[in-house]
């Protein structure tokens, strides 16, 4: 296999040669713009990284402390070095804080759960306790409650499903999930739904421990006191402060009760570790599991309902504290009302070094380079503001307070958003707007890796021709363009891209690191430059590649906006959505048919320890004629673009503003069906997945939650956007 990535790797690297041309720039400008991103990059240091990193990750800093505070100033005393215009803004946010914490099992044995990370002899960042955040999850609502667990797996609706075929129930239960495959927040919100008074979720070390590898000191996985802290939120809801849905939270905005706050969970819930959850699982009952829900831990796994009870109490005090943003601007030499957005949280868990402060060094040293130029007379075209945003652990809140804060100038002038979060070693990961799939391929075609030589691209190229399946080994070897993953959610660019519409992009390094310190105490300086990014050789490449992808947006004569990627890509969606549809109709009717006629619960359970699915209304067919037409005509009105872009160089301010709008035509005002805070209908996470992406999510959804009323109106509206978007595209065409 080797041997035919290299192959392919080789024939790809002629058949796919980089552009000579910069896509928005000539020739000319191309050569300049290229000069100056060679001049950029021996700006960037990766040992000054690697000190901002030490000194910014050696306390915990969570929203609301005074290191987070004191980190925030740091960052903005940095910027103002470099001379841009810098202030902090400040917003008043709830935020609850662990008072009481108790898991007990008081049958059929006793056990209390020590819900206590250890200090490790060989990271002294771990006894640094005073300011530490014991783990918790935050926007669980207090609770006391005592009741027989349920193990659910993942909690994920598929797993419901199985449990109902047991005839389990967990009304007035405590459920037990594993973290993992879905958003954590999920798992509180499907329990609670589905009757459950509390929940508990841990780390089984299949996913994220021994089982994987070495843990944490000899290795980088998560030992047995490890426990992930993390909002619950109901960010699929509305991100951003609970009290202040749509409005930034400034001292003088009008807040919710906190008990109309929709997106507090309706349980309480702990997570703990796996240490402590051995001897809840180990006191279990009833079915054992199937076989593709069990662990690692040295038991056999049941379902419950007990005979464990577990008694959980979760009380917080619920404070009004201050969240620092810091913005940095450098104002643009031509374009000045043209804003490219490069954004970064600083405020951590714990100590954060890898999630987020990898980002944010990186974004700094990007930072100083840019200004480097600046200084040496090579402005930016168009302004860039940096923005360091805090809070955004407990629910994207500094980025999305700002963003609401600030919505109207940036519907009108933001180019862009640029986000980078934690970052390790591995390969370089892109998520975005689609209209911006070509000129982000193209910044990885400029890039080299730090441990090949050989572009990212390709470097990426070869990994998809090994790992992926059939039909990415396919496209890594005929496709130009690698695809850029839709953006769901999980990090700072969500209100930009999804609530105001402004074409976002999400970038970081990874797959060859382990997640073993995520949330945890151990997010340490010492864990993560052993095993994480050892001398930051990623994190200054990721400064050379989002370096790339600021300047670029901010220097372009004519913004660098294609469409025939974002048509590509909708079209595939759209095949999915069909496909999903198709399936579901033909399972359905088999598993009714066979229910009906008793054959389901003997060819599948002939021990009859479980029962056959209930059967379920038949899905009907639906008319995606309005969605195919309309992608037929993005289709064509792409084609048009890339055909008039390419025998025009010319452009014009006005071409510009059309470009950089264009996305804002895939939102409508109104929202998605039920949750209005999210206006985008091509990306959205998803309503049960949480961080991941639902790509056309009201028809997609519709279909998935069965409301088949819905489907019609959903279609038409999708339709609509594609239409729209169409509409611009062929305008643009024509200017050109």
């Amino acid at each position: 296999m080797r041997f035919l990535a290299f192959a392919i790797l080789i024939a790809s690297s002629v058949l796919f040669a980089a552009d000579d041309n910069i896509v928005g720039f000539n020739k000319s400008s191309s050569d300049n713009q290229r000069a100056l991103e060679t001049q950029m990059d021996a700006s960037i240091n990766a040992e000054e990284m690697t000190e901002w990193l030490r000194r910014m990750s050696a306390e915990p800093h969570h929203v609301g402390s005074l290191a987070s505070k004191e980190v925030a100033e740091f960052i903005a005393e940095l910027f103002e070095s470099w001379g841009y215009e810098t202030e902090i803004v400040s917003y008043e946010i709830l935020l609850p804080v662990p008072k009481t914490r108790e898991i007990e099992l008081v049958a059929p044995t006793n056990f209390v759960a020590s819900l206590r990370e250890e200090t490790l002899a060989e990271d002294p960042s771990t006894a640094v306790r005073e300011t530490l955040l014991q783990p918790y999850n935050a926007f669980s609502i207090d609770g006391e409650v005592e009741a027989e667990l349920v193990f659910v797996n993942y909690g994920m609706p598929e797993d419901y499903e199985i449990l109902e075929r047991y005839g389990i129930d967990v009304t007035g239960k405590i459920a037990i999930a594993k973290y993992g495959r879905s958003w954590r927040g999920i798992k509180p919100k499907l329990a609670g739904e589905k009757g459950a008074i509390g929940t508990i979720i841990y780390s089984d070390p299949a996913d994220d421990g021994y089982a994987a590898g070495d843990v944490y000191p000899k290795g980088p996985f998560k030992n047995d006191s490890g426990v992930q802290r993390g909002s619950v939120m109901d960010m699929p809801t509305y991100p951003g402060d609970v009290l202040t849905p749509g409005r930034g939270a400034t001292e003088r905005t009008r807040r919710l009760k906190k008990e109309d706050a929709s997106t507090i969970t309706k349980i309480p819930v702990l997570p703990i570790s796996y240490r402590d959850a051995l001897p809840l699982l180990s006191a279990m009952g009833g079915e054992v599991v199937p076989q593709e829900w069990r662990g690692a831990l040295p038991i056999t796994y049941h379902l419950g309902p007990g005979p464990a009870k577990v008694r959980l109490k979760a009380e917080f005090d619920w404070n009004m504290v201050t969240a620092y943003n810091v913005i940095a601007r450098l104002t643009g030499s031509d374009y000045p009302d043209e804003w490219v957005i490069r954004g970064n949280h600083h405020d951590g868990w714990n100590h954060g070094a890898s999630d987020p402060l990898s980002g944010q060094v990186a974004m700094l040293a990007e930072a100083k380079a840019v200004a480097e130029l600046a200084k040496a007379g090579h402005p930016p075209l168009r302004t860039i503001i940096y923005g360091a945003w805090d809070a955004e652990e407990p629910g994207l809140i500094g980025s999305t307070e700002w963003a609401e804060d600030h919505a109207d100038e940036l519907k009108a002038h933001a180019v862009a958003y640029l986000n980078t979060d934690g970052s390790a070693r591995g390969f370089l990961g892109i998520g975005g707007s689609h209209v911006l799939e070509r000129y982000l391929n193209q910044i990885a075609e400029d890039v080299k890796d730090p441990r090949a030589d050989i572009s990212l691209k390709e470097r990426s190229r070869a990994y998809q021709v090994v790992n992926g399946d059939a039909k990415e080994r396919e496209e890594a070897k005929d496709r130009r363009d690698l695809r850029i993953s839709p953006l769901g959610s999980g990090s700072d660019y969500t209100p930009f891209l999804q609530h105001l519409g402004i074409a976002s992009v999400n970038l970081g390094f990874g797959g060859e690191a382990s997640d073993g310190s995520y949330h945890t105490l151990y997010d340490t300086y010492e864990h993560f430059t052993k095993f994480k990014d050892p001398g930051l050789i990623y994190g200054a490449t990721l400064a050379k590649v989002t370096g790339r992808a600021t300047l670029r947006l901010a220097n372009a004569p004519r913004l660098p906006f294609e469409f025939k990627g974002l048509a590509d890509n909708v079209a595939l969606y759209v095949k999915e959505i069909e496909e999903l549809a198709d399936g579901m109709r033909e399972k359905t009717g088999m598993e009714n048919r066979l229910i009906q006629d008793g054959t389901y619960a003997i060819a599948m359970n002939p021990y009859k320890t479980f029962g056959p699915p209930i059967a379920k209304a038949p899905v009907p067919h639906f008319n995606f004629a309005p969605l195919k037409n309309a992608l037929g005509r993005l289709q064509e009105s792409a084609d048009a673009f890339d055909e008039a872009a390419a025998n025009n160089d010319e452009t014009s301010a006005a071409v510009n503003k059309l470009l950089y709008t264009s996305e804002r035509l895939l939102t409508r005002d109104a929202g998605l069906d039920g949750r209005p805070w999210y206006k985008h209908h091509i990306y959205a996470p998803g309503f049960y997945t949480g961080y991941g992406v639902k790509t056309i999510p009201g028809v997609r959804e519709a279909i998935e939650q069965r409301e088949y009323d819905k489907v019609g109106t959903q279609i038409d509206i999708a339709a609509d956007v594609l239409n729209d978007m169409a509409d611009r595209i062929n305008s643009l065409a024509e200017m050109l």
